[in-house]
């Protein structure tokens, strides 16, 4: 008995018994390469004549998760216009998995990263089961042009395989920014002046309008025009490079005054615009005084006012504080000053002098009293009266100018009102 597969298959037939045979793998079998084998084995005898028998063998291969998911794509841009509605879907990515039934099931996510000091799952959603992209919340172009997020793709195999991919993603620019003036500033408190002389020609440069725009591409190209003019015929800007120029010589009819309104517009679509106010004033020469058109508000004048005020205030209040403590330090070093001329006491307890006692014996007031000025140690004591004092002993003993027997000095004495 003869048995053989006809087929080129790694398959073989082995021998185990008499008549018993296995068929055994030659080789490593892929199921994602052929996932299934009909083997055709061939039986004869060696009889005469041979007899032959034919049997059809198929064999499934049973699958293994040893494929990871494949991108369709190595690499994603997408393209997402500023100013979006949150939830927004931006694309799509897809990966598909060789293998079958639960190995095969991609589901996908997208990496942790920032965008900004913001994290991306803040900014981009991916769904897990279809692959959509989504933006969760408006992008502005200004802030961000572009950024790149990873995304994972894995299979539901265990241990279960991944694959990764970069998408990114390319903010498109919208025409959301007017022009931004830059030369002259515009503010109320110091709006632009311009000096012209009467005797510049045609063409003679005033001054220069510059303006930026926050966009990109046609959406900042900026054009400019003369929109409003004192006197519309003496002045020209150019369309794109925004310089003012005179278009005819000073005439003396022509208003000293001049105020300009310069147009600036972006090529958008819808376009935007902003303007520039200029005042010019025309004189006969640099050298001249000129008065400068700029007005003053009402408010600032009255809070000038004020201040000024308030500094006079507080200089006069400060002189009369200054004259006050003056006074005071005289009286007082004067005070001292007149005490020490009638009473030297070297002592530092308490004294009393007075100022009014006679000088001399022909004082007319006090006659036959004491011939000079004494001094006495008064001593008061805690429940003394307001008008009861005490003198105890003449501290300095005053000599007569003149000697005379029937005067006499008060040693010691006590006096009540």
């Amino acid at each position: 008995l003869v048995i053989w597969i006809k087929e080129n298959v790694p398959f073989a037939l082995k021998t185990t018994l008499k008549n018993y045979y296995e068929l055994v793998t030659r080789g490593a079998l892929d199921r994602e390469t052929v996932s299934e084998y009909n083997i055709t084995v061939t039986a004869t005898d060696r009889g005469a004549p041979r007899l032959t028998s034919v049997s059809v063998i198929s064999v499934q291969l049973s699958d293994i998760n040893d494929n990871a998911p494949v991108f369709k794509e190595t690499s994603y841009v997408m393209y997402l216009k500023e100013n979006n509605p949150p939830g927004q879907l931006i694309g799509a990515v897809s990966a598909t998995d060789p293998d079958t039934a639960q190995n095969a099931k991609v589901t996908y996510s997208a990496l942790p990263g920032n965008l900004g000091d913001r994290p991306l799952s803040s900014s981009i959603s991916i769904d897990s089961e279809n692959g959509n992209v989504y933006a969760l919340r408006s992008l502005d172009y200004e802030q961000t042009r572009a950024f790149q997020v990873a995304v994972r793709a894995a299979d539901g195999g265990t241990p279960a395989l991944s694959s990764e991919v970069i998408v990114r993603v390319v903010i498109i620019d919208a025409n959301d920014n007017a022009p931004f003036i830059l030369h002259p500033l515009q503010n109320s408190s110091s709006p632009s002046s311009d000096l012209v002389p009467r005797s510049a020609d045609a063409g003679y440069l005033v001054t220069k309008v510059v303006a930026v725009d926050g966009d990109s591409g046609q959406n900042s190209w900026l054009s400019y025009q003369l929109l409003k003019a004192t006197d519309p015929g003496l002045f020209t800007v150019g369309l794109q490079n925004g310089e003012v120029r005179t278009t005819r010589p000073i005439a003396s009819p022509d208003s000293v005054k001049q105020k300009l309104i310069v147009l600036v517009r972006d090529n958008g679509d819808p376009p935007r615009s902003t303007t520039s106010t200029l005042n010019v004033l025309l004189v006969d020469g640099f050298s001249d005084a000129y008065i400068p058109l700029m007005d003053v508000p009402q408010e600032e004048e009255q809070q000038d006012t004020l201040t000024l005020y308030l500094v006079i205030s507080l200089s006069f209040i400060s002189f009369l504080f200054l004259v006050s403590v003056g006074a005071i330090i005289a009286a007082r070093l004067y005070r001292r000053w007149a005490c020490g001329e009638q009473c030297v006491v070297p002592s530092s307890r308490n004294f009393y002098c007075d100022p009014n006692f006679p000088t001399n014996a022909g004082d007319p007031v006090c006659a036959g009293s004491l011939p000079q000025s004494d001094c006495y140690e008064v001593c008061l004591t805690t429940g003394s009266g307001s008008s009861e004092f005490k003198f105890l002993k003449r501290l300095l003993p005053s000599l007569p100018a003149e000697p005379s027997g029937g005067r006499g000095s008060i040693s010691s004495g006590t006096f009540k009102d």
